[in-house]
């Protein structure tokens, strides 16, 4: 699968980002109106400057009127869109296909989710109706498979694998802690992570990311227009989102070690950024690691580790903020927090921020390669899923 892509058409030229975690000060439109005043005041317009919005959201409103009224729009489009965890990505997709096509000219992508007022715990499910071969198994359930059916391929002791879950949570809340925005701030050491109490199979308490509320927007214009905003746009290289056919529950060839959502995904992402060796040509990586064995799985998904080798990498801090490729700079869905439908935009923010050298210096990463940044989301479970990928980067061409 490749697209023609519109690599270098468009541009971000301003976002902005709340602070993620139990917001129970603040409404959903508060959130909202907070992250896109940023975004704003970020691009240096105002808010009766932009022709359309796309809202992503899982479940904290049902229309675009949820965006609308919360800032006064003047009867501009709102598009409100949803795909599972990835729905901010889809709003900021859509929004740069918009601008792509000569529709509009500025635009913005908002993503927001209030999920403590509404009592999502991630142990609970809703099933919609269908024809019984899905899966009824929580969220942890599902991928607590990924760990012993990723020991058993490669020959990795369980005991070994589930150190590598521990570096991640350990790396991840490290990285965390030194952002102001992020839910949990604090350092957690490695044996307090891997003596936690069990949740589903070796996934401990740490192994799981947090349920938050929280908010994110960008600014979208066209690329030849984004020096009249900013004088450090980060322009759109590459933006892929693929839909499984939801058979890995009931297919006996599926086992569990990695999401063909993803593996799709990138390499559609790739051919449109003209990558070839993604793990030289990045300079950062912000993924899906709702779990910590799931970001081990899509640093092979997406080629940045070896088959059978992620575990090894996470254990040797290849993707430390100061290792060979810094994943989740900003603390990941681990740290930061899982507002379901603002965390794809959020990984952009910190594309925006570690790409144009505005990160805090405590864990601002050296950018190299192309200085591009790439964004995955995964949403549903292993074997039945949708996974985008997206690739930014600071210099145009």
């Amino acid at each position: 699968m490749t697209s023609h892509g519109i690599k270098d058409q468009v541009a971000i030229v301003g976002m902005g980002c709340t602070r993620f975690g139990e917001r129970w000060e603040s409404s959903a439109s508060d959130l909202l109106v907070d992250a896109a005043s940023d975004a704003f005041a970020s691009a240096g317009i105002e808010r009766d400057t932009v022709d359309a919005y796309w809202l992503g959201t899982l479940n904290s409103g049902f229309s675009g009127m949820l965006l609308s009224t919360a800032l006064k729009i003047d009867y501009r489009p709102v598009t409100r869109v949803e795909n599972f965890c990835a729905s901010g990505s889809e709003a900021f997709r859509n929004a740069c296909y918009a601008v792509a096509s000569g529709a509009y000219d500025i635009v913005m992508a908002v993503g927001v989710e209030k999920l403590k007022d509404s009592g999502y715990s991630g142990l609970t499910r809703a099933n919609p109706p269908s024809d019984g071969t899905g899966t009824t198994l929580t969220a942890p359930a599902r991928f607590s498979m990924l760990s012993p059916a990723y020991s058993a391929k490669y020959g990795v002791a369980r005991e070994d694998f589930k150190r590598a879950m521990t570096r991640v949570a350990w790396k991840n809340h490290y990285n965390g802690a030194r952002n102001e925005r992020a839910q949990f701030r604090a350092e957690v050491p490695e044996e307090k992570i891997a003596s936690a109490p069990p949740v589903a199979g070796d996934l401990g308490v740490f192994d799981c990311s947090g349920v938050a509320d929280g908010a994110a927007a960008a600014v979208i214009v066209r690329a030849e227009d984004a020096h009249r905003y900013t004088d450090r746009p980060l322009y759109v290289k590459a933006l892929s989102f693929t839909a499984g056919p939801g058979t890995g529950t009931y297919d006996p060839r599926y086992d569990y070690t990695t999401f063909a959502e993803t593996v799709r995904a990138a390499g559609d992402a790739y051919a449109q950024a003209g990558i070839t060796d993604p793990a030289r040509d990045l300079s950062m990586a912000e993924v899906h690691d709702c779990f910590t064995p799931t970001e081990l799985v899509i640093m092979e998904d997406l080629g940045l580790s070896e088959r059978g080798a992620a575990w090894r990498d996470s254990l040797d801090n290849r993707f430390a903020l100061d290792g060979e490729l810094p994943v989740n700079p900003d603390g990941g869905l681990k740290s930061f927090g899982h507002p379901i439908g603002a965390s794809g935009l959020r990984m952009l923010y910190e594309c925006w921020l570690q790409l144009r050298d505005e990160a805090p210096s405590g864990r601002r990463i050296a950018p190299r390669g192309k200085r591009y940044g790439l964004t995955h989301n995964l949403g549903g479970g292993p074997g039945e899923c949708v996974a985008f990928v997206s690739v930014v980067g600071a210099e145009r061409g």
